[in-house]
């Protein structure tokens, strides 16, 4: 009995440690967070990162606009971004339900009900966020730098509609912005460069 508990419990290390990334250094994860983040305002940013056991963690103090996020290590691929600090109590909240336990539509659901019995603020203005990611393969672990990423830009615009802005709900030509979620809480612009190295 005793060597069939050992055997699970080692079964189940190995599989936690499958399903997480080798732990990067938290110097590097804000290096890595802040290059979403324009170059003039990458000193100034504060990041949230993740700490052995995967919990989100403050890892920097910010003086500017910018609220960034590492990569996630439960996740695959490489995702790191930066958003306006007016967002903050948005994407906080889904941080929040993430770490409860909740899945995308759960959170979906909880923020949208938040938001609009008014306990959840939203921007009252466009509010900008970029989205850099890439291949694990691509990422220097040492140095936090992340060959061929790929930079996306997102701009929040709540209730926003395609009517009162013009923009299509899907893009009709690579590059072009459009209305993603249109007249909902999440409304938001997309902008997908073009990718020159395919």
């Amino acid at each position: 009995m005793k060597k069939v508990l050992f055997t699970l419990a080692i079964l189940n290390l190995s599989f936690y440690a499958i399903g997480q990334k080798e732990y990067i250094s938290e110097e590097i994860q804000i290096k890595m967070a802040s290059m979403a983040a324009p170059e003039e305002d990458r000193e100034a940013v504060r990041v949230y990162g993740y700490d052995r056991q995967g919990k989100t963690v403050l890892m920097k103090e910010g003086t500017n606009n910018l609220v960034c996020i590492a990569d996630d290590p439960n996740m695959s691929g490489i995702s790191v971004s930066c958003y306006n600090k007016k967002l903050d109590p948005f994407m906080s909240r889904g941080r929040e339900l993430k770490a409860q336990g909740k899945d995308m539509m759960e959170t979906r659901a909880i923020r949208k009900q938040e938001v609009e019995s008014g306990n959840l603020k939203m921007p009252d203005a466009p509010s900008m966020t970029y989205v850099l990611t890439g291949k694990e393969a691509n990422l220097n672990r040492e140095t936090g730098e992340l060959k061929d990423g790929k930079l996306r830009y997102v701009i929040y615009i709540p209730y926003a509609t395609t009517q009162e802005t013009g923009l299509p709900n899907k893009p009709h030509a690579p590059g072009m912005p459009w209305l993603m979620d249109p007249g909902t809480h999440r409304a938001h612009i997309m902008i997908t460069p073009v990718d020159k190295n395919p």
